[in-house]
């Protein structure tokens, strides 16, 4: 393999949701040059960043019924028992919430966390709070799905952030998904939110970081019968 084709291995493929944002960095970084070449220098640093962001990276996931991994890239940040949100419709009774919070610099293509079929998607507008906080749950704009499982119904909100002002969604209700597939993105900073079946018990901790399709945030199955992965 050449340098030229090593090099161009390592770098992941843009999502085309970044294109425009990526254009746009790009122009303004030019017009920056003409007034004063330090400020182009800091738009060009801005555009990698802004293609950074949108990168979307292949991932291998495991496959066996009852894995439950992780929906975003980042940190999680929150493991508790609460109740979800109304628009769900997963009943009263607190459930286990697993959050993974998103920075600007990780990869907010989404993925789903199990294999299943979307029963219910719920926008709801808010507020745009920092997304790590408890209350960014109750407050802030989400977007919520219900995917029924062989195991049990799982909900998944996306969170907007403190600086994320769109939450764009590739999916529809009735659509099957299998683990690890995109069925969305957020722009630029925010959190995800899972919520499992009555029973479930988290297999990461707070502080942990997480990779979209690959980390195995529960076992629904409570056992290990072994696993097969596809690359996605």
């Amino acid at each position: 393999m050449s340098i030229a084709n090593s090099i161009r291995a390592q770098i992941p493929p843009i999502h085309p949701e970044g294109y425009p944002f990526i254009g746009g960095f790009a122009l303004v970084s030019l017009f920056l040059f003409w007034i004063w070449t330090p400020l182009g220098w800091i738009g060009t640093g801005l555009t990698l960043w802004c293609a950074l962001f949108f990168r979307d990276p292949v991932r291998v996931t495991p496959v066996r019924e009852g894995i439950v991994v992780s929906p975003a890239d980042g940190r999680v940040s929150l493991i508790s028992m609460v109740l979800p949100p109304a628009e769900l419709g997963l009943g009263d009774k607190p459930l286990l919430r697993i959050s993974v919070f998103m920075s600007v610099f990780n990869c907010h293509v989404n993925r789903s966390p199990v294999t299943g079929r979307i029963d219910r998607i719920a926008y709801r507008p808010g507020a745009f709070i920092n997304a790590e906080l408890d209350k960014a749950s109750e407050d802030n704009e989400r977007n919520s799905l219900v995917i029924s499982t062989p195991d049990g119904r799982i909900g998944v909100v996306q969170i907007a952030g403190l600086v994320a002002r769109r939450i764009v969604s590739f999916v529809r209700e009735g659509q099957s998904l299998g683990a690890g597939e995109r069925f969305g993105l957020i722009r630029f900073g925010s959190r995800l939110d899972v919520f499992l079946p009555e029973g479930s018990k988290a297999l990461v901790s707070v502080g942990q970081t997480a990779v979209a399709g690959e980390t195995v945030l529960a076992d629904l199955r409570l056992g290990d019968g072994g696993r097969t992965w596809r690359a996605d």
